[in-house]
């Protein structure tokens, strides 16, 4: 356990100095935005191009690690959906809901982390759940809550701005890039590698202390009356229903043949032990969802991570 913590504490930490950094205006409102945009299109593109330069393409794109990761991701969306729709909770939040609860923060923190925890052996099926999550579980989940109301064809248009919006991210482009160089066995160097390393280190507790930030300001939307039953069930299906389901779906894979290594399995329970994405909070504000509770969602699914995450990752060994 003490070998988990030296790993685990230096993260969390990082995710509270960013919390409190903004709730005490050392670091202003207006800089988050500027703070996960250096993030998200310079920093965490930069390591994960090296991460895709320095693996496999077979283990970044391993269908039988991907077939199990989204099998579970989409039984945690329906299974969230269907024991949270009701009133006052309609479409639009519950497939938020379900969004938190099946997408780990396997970007700004899950990749870091696991590679830390577990060697660079790991970045192959995080990357795997990062493609997974930005691709199909996220594309779905605002397919179904802009489909609320809406006539079929105006499911097909929402999904088609999902992906659209999947396609505009970073991070698969940089992953896509550096599989490019794997396979062509291509590498940098001079100072372009320089500055794609700079960055690259830079990506890890820059993007912790943006998420604590960003928890901070997404915080403001939450309201006092807003009852535990309607958050707190949703971050606990995230950090114990997902990662067992993971656990229990893999290992049957794994005795019904599938050649899915006891490694890459630790990998992916990992994975969905992690807490809630914490961008979710920002689709929800953008498409006119209950932003105060999907903050209190992942809010509470970061503090409690910490003990579940580390808990866990000691009982795997």
């Amino acid at each position: 356990m003490q070998a988990i913590l030296a790993v685990t504490v230096p993260f969390f930490a990082l995710v509270l100095a960013g919390y409190l950094a903004a709730r005490r205006h050392v670091l202003p409102e207006s800089a988050i935005p500027g703070l996960n945009a250096f993030v998200l299109y310079f920093a965490l593109p930069c390591l994960l191009f090296r991460f895709g330069m320095n693996t496999p393409v077979l283990q970044l794109l391993n269908p039988f690690v991907l077939g199990v990761y989204l099998a579970c991701a989409l039984l945690i969306v329906f299974f969230t959906i269907a024991i949270t729709l009701r009133e006052p909770v309609g479409l639009k939040d519950a497939a938020f809901g379900a969004l938190v609860a099946a997408f780990p923060n396997t970007g700004f923190m899950g990749v870091p982390l696991l590679v830390a925890l577990l060697g660079p052996a790991a970045a192959g099926p995080v990357i795997c759940t990062v493609l997974a999550d930005l691709f199909v579980t996220s594309s779905l989940c605002i397919a179904l809550a802009q489909a609320h109301g809406a006539a079929q064809h105006g499911a097909r248009e929402a999904l088609a701005r999902a992906l659209k919006g999947a396609l505009s991210n970073p991070l698969p482009w940089s992953i896509a890039i550096g599989a490019l160089f794997s396979v062509a066995g291509m590498t940098l160097s001079g100072p372009i590698d320089t500055i794609v390393k700079m960055l690259a280190d830079a990506a890890s507790p820059v993007a912790l202390f943006t998420i604590g930030a960003v928890l901070h300001r997404a915080s403001q939307h939450v309201h006092a009356r807003t009852p535990v039953s309607r958050f707190l069930p949703i971050a606990l299906i995230k950090l114990f229903v997902h990662p067992l389901l993971v656990l229990a779906l893999g290992s049957a894979a794994r005795q019904l043949g599938a050649p899915l290594s006891s490694f890459q399995l630790l990998v992916l329970t990992l994975a969905a032990a992690l807490p809630s994405a914490s961008n979710v909070s920002l689709l929800a504000e953008r498409y006119g969802a209950d932003n105060g509770r999907i903050a209190r969602i992942i809010m509470s699914s970061t503090a409690l991570a910490f003990v579940s995450f580390s808990g866990l990752a000691w009982l795997l060994r």
